[in-house]
């Protein structure tokens, strides 16, 4: 499932504001530039999972094509971890 651009920006805007009201951060910037920028982060990190997940389905069912007695959900794990170690991506 995607995330949505608002629910992004949602959690963006309720992360640094939370933050900033625990006193846990003290923005040096305006909390809108630092909500941008951390929307900025979050959506390009969601987008790489998701092309992790997308490059991952599509090898593990060529891989079941070619073999039905693999575990696919197993399979589609396994590779999307590898994709995710290769490309330094935390899942």
């Amino acid at each position: 499932m995607r995330i949505r651009d608002s629910q992004i920006d949602a959690l963006a805007r309720h992360l640094v504001e939370g933050l900033a009201a625990r006193g846990s951060i003290t923005p040096k910037a305006d909390v809108k530039e630092l909500v941008a920028c951390i929307v900025e982060l979050m959506s390009e990190n969601f987008e790489t999972e998701a092309q992790i997940e997308d490059e991952a389905e599509k090898m593990a069912e060529e891989q079941v094509r070619l073999n039905r007695s693999l575990d696919v959900d197993r399979l589609r794990s396994m590779i999307k971890q590898r994709l995710a170690d290769k490309r330094g991506f935390t899942i």
